[in-house]
């Protein structure tokens, strides 16, 4: 039913003319006022035409005036109006799914205001529709892939093909913890995202708060026998932050440095203070992260060339870290980028001196 009357809608447009020559004027009152004036004004010279000149009794004069006047009037409401229709026929291709259509702002008034603003709502629902089934296909790609490796080393225990040995089990549970990683990601961007966390800041001494994330990195990384070492300058260098948020960020980089540095070498962790701010840096020898692809590294399931892109490719990663570590940072009203370097990558958190 509703596809004959849009339809039907547009054949209507194709054939009265859309003619807007009061798009100029600011103000729906002016453009009434000049359209109530046009009509009257029309319709008076043709009434005086009709009597003085031609000699009409006003039985042929008025009905003249009249239809004058309207035809008139319907051109230049239609242009006025012409937005608002458009916005209603866009609406409810809204309401079905497609967020595509827009609204011709041309008019200098309230309503061009507001089919611009339409247009501003429309690119925000486009642009959220569309983050929404990329956010759905890769949580979809992303539980897939452990679901069907840990199903299939389950499988492999119950047919007998495989023996329930200590390896075969921390596989499963490798499998297991990528799960609950990626479950837990969802939550707290989630979180992040509605504003449902709150700072806790307090007075945060650094050299302790690194070496003991040090130290929780060294538990990863000891298959490769990394080390950590921690320079502070000065040594009592203290931050206005929430330390579980704080040891969320720095978890999360060491972690990606660990997965990307070589064997036998190690992930230095610095923090000094420069031009009234604090600066944490997560040092590696990895492969590092192009140039081109460092604006996208804090992007959701962000996917690049670069194998240290957020632990892409074969590592295992899901993509949200960073962008979890992101918002924790922008919730500190500082902010995280990666910083130049000769070798490896060099991850870079500046955060304010003072509580903001």
């Amino acid at each position: 039913m509703n596809a004959p009357r849009h339809v039907r809608g547009e054949a209507g447009r194709s054939r009265i003319p859309d003619v807007r020559p009061l798009d100029s004027f600011r103000s729906i009152k002016i453009k009434l006022g000049i359209l109530v004036a046009a009509s009257v004004t029309l319709a008076a010279a043709i009434t005086w035409w009709g009597l003085t000149q031609k000699h009409l009794g006003p039985s042929r004069t008025l009905p003249l005036a009249i239809l004058a006047s309207l035809i008139v009037t319907q051109l230049l409401a239609r242009g006025m109006t012409s937005p608002l229709r458009e916005m209603t026929h866009a609406a409810q291709r809204m309401a079905s799914g497609d967020y595509s259509q827009r609204v011709r702002a041309t008019s200098m008034d309230e309503v061009g205001q507001l089919a611009s603003a339409f247009n501003t709502m429309a690119d925000d629902l486009e642009q959220s529709d569309t983050f929404r089934r990329e956010l759905i296909a890769n949580v979809s790609h992303e539980l897939r892939t452990p679901v069907t490796a840990l199903q299939a080393q389950l499988e492999n225990i119950v047919d007998g093909v495989s023996v329930a040995d200590p390896t075969t089990m921390q596989a499963a549970l490798a499998q297991t913890e990528r799960l609950g990683r990626l479950v837990t990601y969802l939550l707290d961007l989630s979180r992040l995202e509605a504003g449902d966390v709150t700072l806790e800041l307090t007075d945060l001494r650094l050299r302790g708060f690194l070496e003991e994330a040090a130290e929780g990195a060294m538990l990863v990384g000891s298959a490769k026998r990394l080390r950590f070492p921690v320079v502070v300058v000065p040594e009592d260098l203290t931050v206005p932050a929430d330390p579980d948020r704080l040891h969320q960020v720095v978890a999360n980089l060491l972690h990606n440095a660990v997965r990307h540095s070589p064997d036998d070498d190690e992930v230095r962790l610095e923090a000094s203070v420069v031009g009234g701010e604090v600066r944490i840096d997560v040092v590696d020898h990895g492969p590092g992260i192009a140039r081109d692809q460092r604006a996208h590294v804090f992007e959701r399931f962000v996917r690049g060339n670069s194998p240290a892109l957020t632990g892409q490719g074969s590592t295992g990663g899901t993509g949200l870290g960073l962008a979890i570590v992101r918002w924790a940072i922008d919730l500190h009203g500082g902010r995280i980028e990666v910083a130049d370097s000769d070798v490896g990558c060099t991850m870079r958190i500046t955060l304010p001196a003072t509580k903001p």
